[in-house]
């Protein structure tokens, strides 16, 4: 079975934890980083606004860009280390969602963090990215907390 572990900046090291504990020893571990495009596309597109065209040399996107690559690439290699066993790493650009919806295309387990409201259980415990994935993922998702939960409310006996 592929098990399919989406890394995000916040949140990585439960959802490697949880893939350790309920990855089997035949399974595939695939790691999967999403870096959005919309940070590099402001920085150019300010630049471009700004201080006009023709001078590609200068344009900030491309840094901005390979400052996400080099993140991300540290990002991986720190799961990587924490997962202790070999696994696929896949990395993506696009829409954090639906680059996690696709790549668990085929997968058995996808396992993800929650990333919201970390105080109370509840749907705002999900950001809309993972909400999304929840939702449309072709596969049994394990969703996991980052720390350990919040305690439940206490409700009066109906």
């Amino acid at each position: 079975m592929t098990v399919l572990v989406w890394i995000n900046e916040g949140t990585w090291r439960a959802a490697v934890d949880a893939a350790r504990s309920h990855a089997r020893a035949g399974d595939e571990i695939t790691l999967l980083h999403v870096t959005g495009d919309d940070v590099a596309e402001a920085a150019h597109g300010a630049f471009v606004g700004l201080l006009g065209r023709g001078h590609r040399e200068r344009d900030p996107g491309d840094q901005v860009a390979a400052l996400s690559a080099s993140a991300a690439a540290e990002l991986m290699d720190a799961a990587a280390d924490r997962l202790g066993r070999p696994a696929v790493r896949l990395q993506a650009h696009g829409h954090a969602e639906r680059e996690v919806v696709h790549a668990a295309e085929g997968a058995g387990l996808l396992i993800c963090a929650r990333d919201g409201d970390r105080h109370r259980p509840g749907p705002r415990s999900l950001g809309p990215a993972t909400r999304f994935v929840v939702d449309h993922a072709p596969c049994p998702v394990l969703l996991v907390w980052p720390e350990p939960p919040p305690s439940l409310p206490q409700r009066p006996h109906p």
